[in-house]
């Protein structure tokens, strides 16, 4: 990640804590040094943001500041209005009413006004007859995903066999017809790919797996590289 890039993701980080959050979980959080996190910080509050806070202590960003408006082009629009029409008929409910949210704002955004002024969009998403709408638990496996918890699932495979694992949950990929979370399996010492619909969140330990998410995601793409091959919308096991 550039650093202009990771300066901007610092900035939505800090705008979406309501408490200081320490150098340390940023860092964790950016795939960085604490030490690239200290200069970001310093360079942040050169450029003008309001960053309370200090090392060993936690920073956070003081209400009332606001990343400048981005005007997007026709195509963009139309893109992100296809893209967050997706979402809201086929994701789960928190995530289909964050999509909600989300168009509002970008549609409310002043810069915008010109690119969906000439009408309505001249695409829209439609459901397929294979819509499979996600479980409710998907919202807690993205919680978890993001706090890098731990969880203790329940698993029935294709066979209606079931398993109980402790999983460190690291993504939810989104296929046509199924969602399948990848984790690093506990009992397995191994990635395993389990489709969202086959399994139940029995405990969110809230205890932190070990080591930064981004490194364990590229461990994961590297040792499966095929990983896509393993996810048919067929009805396979995941292992």
């Amino acid at each position: 990640m550039v650093r202009t890039s990771r300066l901007f993701e610092l900035l939505k980080l800090l705008r979406a804590r309501r408490t200081p959050v320490t150098a340390l979980d940023l860092a964790h959080e950016l795939d960085v040094s604490q030490r690239s996190i200290y200069r970001d910080i310093e360079t942040l509050r050169s450029l003008g943001a309001p960053l309370d806070g200090e090392a060993g202590i936690g920073y956070c960003l003081r209400e009332g500041f606001f990343l400048p408006e981005f005007a997007f082009s026709q195509e963009e629009m139309d893109a992100l209005i296809l893209g967050l029409g997706w979402v809201r008929q086929r994701a789960d409910p928190a995530l289909a009413q964050g999509s909600e949210s989300a168009l509002a704002k970008i549609l409310s955004a002043g810069k915008n006004s010109q690119a969906i002024s000439e009408g309505p969009p001249s695409i829209a998403a439609a459901a397929s007859a294979s819509e499979r709408v996600d479980p409710p638990q998907a919202a807690s496996l993205r919680d978890a995903i993001r706090r890098q918890w731990k969880v203790m699932i329940s698993y029935e495979d294709a066979q209606g066999a079931l398993s109980d694992r402790t999983v460190w949950p690291i993504a939810i990929v989104y296929f046509d017809d199924v969602r399948v979370l990848a984790a690093w399996c506990e009992q397995r010492s191994a990635f395993r790919h389990f489709r969202i619909d086959r399994l139940q969140v029995n405990t969110i330990l809230e205890e932190r797996y070990p080591g930064r998410r981004q490194s364990i995601i590229a461990q994961w793409r590297e040792q499966d590289r095929d990983w896509r091959s393993l996810l048919p919308v067929s009805d396979t096991a995941a292992g």
